[in-house]
């Protein structure tokens, strides 16, 4: 018996002995963690309820000229649904009157929200979009909707907002506005957007939250906050009316020629601002959109357009005058082992006649025979009206200018005649345009402009002013001549269908080989046609170049047919338009075709009662403005005038009628 009571009690003294140790060990571990190993532990505490969140600034506006909209952020909602979270009876009381508001809302069959919100149920989804995109007033009431707002613990709503960036033009221009890339949030890297960044997207602010229950944080207090700054403002030199005008010209043309791609852009004389750019890129199915900035970014040999360069220089070193007689012989001439052609014989000309039929063989000519022995004084002009090197503007991706000197890899002794109509050099459209610009400035070289200034909250932070690249390009002489013959090309030149006696212009037609060393292009010839000049010829309010490259050539592929109508037709809408108008000479003219539209249009309103009028013929702006102010809805397929109506004329107006008009 004593034996077993001694084992009981040694096994006692183990046990006790084993709870001693143990607790000494909890002892040590707290000591450890209270003075050694606290520090760690309370910043891991701390770290899981304490968070330093951030707070986007919001992003500037880019504007118009005249203060419209180009780019704005605006607050965007996404809608889901937390099936697990609500409970049977708010789910079965609320689905029915939850369906038929969704399907109000949206447009779809109430069945189908049914259907979605019991499957997600039966699922335990827990994320179900049920709206994507939505906007404030959309979102509001949403929100509203029954079950959706009981909220989101007990309704199961789970709203997500985010920022996005719209353009209030749409598609137009929006190479030049530019765009967030869609691989890399947040990140601006062409147009407006890009090259004003560092201004447009402002400084993120930080607050610090803590958690609570359920998974929420709340401020922990205003100490701990700093606040976003916003971004700046932009006021660009873009005017939406020109810019509309623009695009759709240029569209107009690109689709009817199928080309591959084209530019526009449009300047104003006195100051360089840019009041509009269209970039069209031909896609797959042969659409077109805004793929690249080939205004600003891509060289390319000029041809034709450049001969006024050519000729400029000849005229200002004096070795020429527009009288000076130059044979272009049948239409082909050999240049150093190479022949030049025309497409037809001139004889013997004057330079001046040269230029204005365009004339290859006598801009080569006249270049060859007066520089061969020193190409430097030629190529020197170059050098002066900034066509050697970028323009240096703001907008990211300018294209480099290719004009080869001797001793470079491309030059030779035919160099010099190919550089005189325009070949062996690559230079930008923005290039040519801001040389053609000088010329209708009075000689003053001036930087394209498009950035008027930098604001926030209606306080200018940096404007920009008209930058003087030359203050005079040639003399008054040689500006005078040049000038004169711009004008007679479009009268009696290459450009003559482009005249107008009760509008003149001036500029000069550009056609030029493109991947002409490729193999197949005498199988599948492809060409740039181009149009530099300005407007009105003898007051100049703008200058405009058109470039369109790789147009149909079964439909045509010269110039003065391809661009030279586009220029045109962005000049005369202007001219007519445009709310500076009385800042043009004689800005009471109204043209033939303006005045024969409104005197139909005027007719037709006078005459008409209850019956459906006759509108084939008319403008679509005008025809639609008609039959609208008749209570008629209107919709509209295709641009220009009215080729079609889907109700007859003369048929009775009948309330909440549509009639859908075809345009060409």
């Amino acid at each position: 018996m004593a034996v077993e009571e001694k084992n009981i009690l040694n096994r006692f003294y183990f046990i006790a002995g084993g709870m001693f140790i143990f607790a000494g060990l909890i002892v040590f571990k707290l000591a450890s963690i209270q003075f050694v190993e606290g520090e760690k532990y309370r910043a891991l505490a701390e770290l899981n309820t304490t968070k330093n969140f951030t707070i986007p600034a919001s992003r500037g506006n880019v504007f118009a000229d005249d203060g419209s909209l180009l780019a704005t952020s605006v607050p965007k909602y996404d809608i889901r649904f937390d099936a697990v979270t609500v409970s049977a009876g708010d789910f079965n009381e609320n689905l029915v009157s939850l369906s038929k508001a969704l399907s109000k809302q949206f447009g779809k069959p109430s069945s189908y929200y049914e259907n979605l919100l019991r499957k997600a149920r039966a699922n335990k989804n827990r994320y179900l979009l049920i709206a994507k995109g939505l906007g404030y007033g959309d979102y509001i009431t949403v929100k509203k909707m029954p079950l959706f707002n009981k909220g989101p613990y007990r309704g199961g709503i789970i709203v997500e907002q985010r920022t996005v960036r719209e353009h209030p033009m749409g598609k137009i221009g929006e190479r030049l506005v530019g765009n967030q890339r869609t691989d890399k949030t947040g990140a601006y890297e062409v147009g407006f957007e890009g090259a004003f960044d560092t201004y447009l997207r402002g400084k993120n602010g930080q607050r610090l939250k803590q958690k609570i229950a359920q998974g929420q944080w709340k401020p922990v207090s205003d100490e701990n906050e700093i606040e976003p700054q916003d971004g700046y403002d932009i006021l660009t030199t873009i005017n939406v009316n020109i810019q509309d005008i623009a695009h759709h010209a240029l569209l107009k043309q690109m689709e009817y020629y199928e080309a591959e791609h084209g530019t526009v852009i449009v300047m104003e004389v006195a100051t360089g601002e840019i009041k509009a750019v269209s970039n069209l890129g031909r896609t797959k199915i042969g659409t077109y959109y805004e793929k690249l900035n080939y205004a600003i970014g891509e060289s390319h040999e000029p041809g034709s357009t450049f001969k006024v360069m050519a000729m400029t220089a000849a005229l200002e070193d004096r070795v020429i005058d527009t009288a000076t007689v130059v044979n272009t012989l049948s239409g082909s001439k050999p240049f150093y082992g190479r022949t030049i052609t025309d497409t037809k014989g001139h004889g013997k000309i004057s330079a001046a006649k040269a230029l204005e039929v365009s004339s290859n063989i006598g801009l080569a000519t006249i270049i060859d025979d007066n520089y061969a022995s020193n190409p430097e004084k030629f190529l020197n002009h170059f050098s002066d009206w900034h066509l050697t090197q970028p323009l240096g503007v703001p907008i990211t991706g300018e294209g480099k200018p290719d004009i080869p000197r001797p001793g470079d890899k491309k030059w030779s002794k035919n160099a010099l005649p190919s550089m005189a109509y325009g070949y062996n050099l690559q230079i930008t459209p923005l290039q040519t345009l801001t040389f053609y610009n000088a010329l209708a400035n009075n000689g003053i070289m001036v930087k394209p402009k498009f950035i008027k200034e930098i604001h926030k909250v209606n306080h200018e932070v940096e404007t920009f002013s008209t930058e003087i690249l030359n203050p005079k390009i040639c003399s008054d002489k040689t500006l005078f001549e040049i000038r004169d013959i711009l004008k007679n090309i479009v009268k009696r030149g290459t450009g003559r269908n482009l005249y107008s006696e009760y509008f003149p212009m001036a500029g000069k037609t550009g056609t030029a080989r493109t991947e002409y060393w490729m193999s197949d292009w005498s199988s599948n010839r492809r060409y740039i046609s181009s149009f530099a000049g300005y407007f009105p010829a003898d007051n100049p309010k703008y200058s405009c170049i058109v470039v369109i490259h790789k147009p149909s050539t079964k439909k045509g592929y010269y110039g003065a047919d391809v661009t030279g109508p586009v220029f045109k037709r962005i000049a005369q809408k202007i001219y007519t338009d445009s709310p500076n108008i009385d800042r043009v000479s004689d800005g009471n003219l109204v043209l033939p075709e303006v005045a024969t539209d409104f005197s139909k249009y005027h007719s037709i309103i006078q005459n008409t009662t209850n019956q459906i009028p006759d509108v084939t013929g008319m403008a679509g702006m005008d025809a639609v403005s008609l039959l609208e102010n008749l209570g008629i809805k209107v919709v509209a397929s295709g641009q220009g005038v009215v080729i079609g109506q889907s109700v007859s004329s003369g048929e009775p107006i009948k309330k909440g009628q549509t009639i859908v008009l075809k345009l060409s």
